[in-house]
């Protein structure tokens, strides 16, 4: 493949053996040429078929068809632009390699003899899903739209939303043979130029064939650590989520093909955040974010330090010696955990795999595997079951997936090093674990802020929830040209 620009010939012929060629329309059958003489003039359409409104061309056909010889005398090219194609998404271009990467792109391209210019005609369409609410982030009252995996439907969900002259969104492809389209989006008016530069900057850089795997993939070239567990940026699929990112002075990534948006930068609690903690009175608000953190902190904890307790009751309070099990059965402690997490895990992808219909006696297997008769025959005690449960409901009660999966690893982590080391292997663990979360930045931001460095202002909306007209300052590890909301 070339990149090199190959100038468009004024001979018809010439323009539609090259692209004829290069498009390979022999051997595909979905791209097409159309040979077609209007008002005396032999033209050419390229197009890819289920990318183009029928409808609309067949009307811009009908048009030029009406159309006598003569007509098109004299300046050809400015007659058919501005009088004769009445259409918004009308270009020129004079390089015959981007006239194929666009036609492959959806639009159309019109080859006229003696006009050594292509007429690119931007009348596609894809097939869309509608914009319903996201899975993932779910609110009980609040907008059911979410983003869908068309870039043009995603940008307009985002400007519904923010109807402000500074919103930009600027175009880029990357990817040499995918030539996938993405949008960087953010207010000019708010956002720190220098981050902006920076990530253009990375984007730029990124040199792949393709993006197969989309956000994730670009995710990987641009935010680097690739052994770092942790998640980078922030997804989501609300559009009202995006828009209140991009009011503090966040850039978001938007990228054709795929419904998550890519928030940058973002912090460790950025990815404890949910959009139903804001759409409740602050104090019940406050209540929830309260009870998520119990269950976040639950699912990293609770099993080291109940298997510490377990092997070491020694370290209780004669309150609390009821702790522990009486008989651990025939399987160490720690291979009952780790036999429960792996088992959750096979289950939670089970479950992705297996169809709605037999959702159920899955859920009914599952319960008697891991439940009743695992600890009936002696593999596991009933308090590894417990403990286990309250740790997985703290996983899924995590906002961020991405953060959830982390904190998985980690606490298994965790459990490893006691169950070898004991309290000191804890320890040391979780300060080895705070240090390496304090080192990280996401786009020269630090990880932990404002925990680490501590911003008590700023500590405070993280911890409580904040009601909307006290929030009049933006976060200002984003440096936001307009820190005064």
């Amino acid at each position: 493949m070339t990149d090199k620009k190959k100038p468009v010939s004024s001979s018809l012929k010439e323009n539609t053996d090259y692209l004829k060629d290069y498009l390979a329309v022999d051997k595909s059958f979905d791209v097409i040429q159309l040979d077609l003489s209007y008002a005396g003039r032999n033209m050419a359409m390229y197009l890819v078929d289920g990318f183009v409104k029928d409808d609309i061309m067949h009307y811009l056909m009908k048009l030029l068809a009406d159309l006598d010889e003569g007509q098109l005398d004299g300046d050809t090219l400015k007659k058919l632009m501005k009088t004769y194609i009445p259409y918004v998404e009308v270009e020129e271009t004079d390089d015959l390699n981007k006239v194929a990467d666009m036609v492959l792109a959806g639009p159309t391209a019109l080859v006229v003899d003696g006009i050594d210019k292509v007429i690119l005609i931007d009348a596609r369409t894809y097939p869309v899903r509608g914009p319903q609410e996201p899975d993932m982030e779910r609110v009980v009252r609040g907008s059911r739209d979410g983003y869908v995996e068309t870039l043009v439907f995603n940008t307009a969900l985002t400007r519904r939303r923010i109807r402000d002259r500074s919103l930009r969104m600027e175009y880029l492809q990357i990817g040499r043979r995918s030539k996938t389209d993405i949008v960087v989006c953010y207010l000019e008016d708010i956002a720190d130029p220098e981050l902006v530069d920076r990530i253009k900057s990375d984007l730029s850089k990124v040199d792949t064939d393709g993006l197969p795997m989309g956000e994730k993939t670009l995710e990987e070239f641009i935010s680097g650590r690739h052994w770092n567990p942790y998640p980078m940026v922030r997804y989501t699929e609300r559009p009202d989520t995006a828009a209140a990112h991009l009011f503090e002075g966040h850039v978001c990534i938007i990228v054709d093909g795929s419904p998550s948006v890519l928030i940058t930068p973002t912090t460790f609690w950025h990815h404890l955040q949910h959009a139903e903690e804001y759409r409740n009175k602050p104090m019940v608000g406050a209540y929830l974010k309260f009870v998520r953190f119990i269950a976040v902190w639950a699912s990293i904890f609770l099993l080291p330090l109940y298997y510490l307790f377990a092997v070491q009751p020694d370290l209780l309070p004669p309150a609390f010696a009821y702790i522990g099990p009486d008989d651990v059965g025939e399987v160490p402690l720690i291979f009952q955990f780790l036999i429960v997490e792996i088992g959750i895990d096979m289950l939670r992808m089970a479950a992705i795999h297996t169809p709605t219909s037999l959702a159920t006696a899955l859920g009914l297997v599952a319960a008697l595997m891991i439940g009743q008769v695992a600890v009936e025959v002696g593999l596991f005690v009933n308090e590894v079951v417990l403990y286990l449960a309250v740790a997985a409901i703290g996983t899924f009660s995590t906002p961020s997936y991405e953060l959830s999966l982390a904190n998985r690893i980690v606490r298994i982590a965790l459990l490893i090093v006691t169950a070898i080391f004991g309290v000191y292997g804890l320890v040391i663990s979780l300060a080895v674990w705070i240090l390496l979360l304090s080192r990280i930045k996401s786009f020269g931001v630090p990880y932990m802020w404002p925990f680490i460095p501590f911003n008590l202002r700023a500590m405070r909306d993280v911890l409580l929830r904040s009601p909307m007209p006290l929030k009049n300052r933006r976060p200002r590890f984003l440096n936001p040209q307009d820190p005064d909301r």
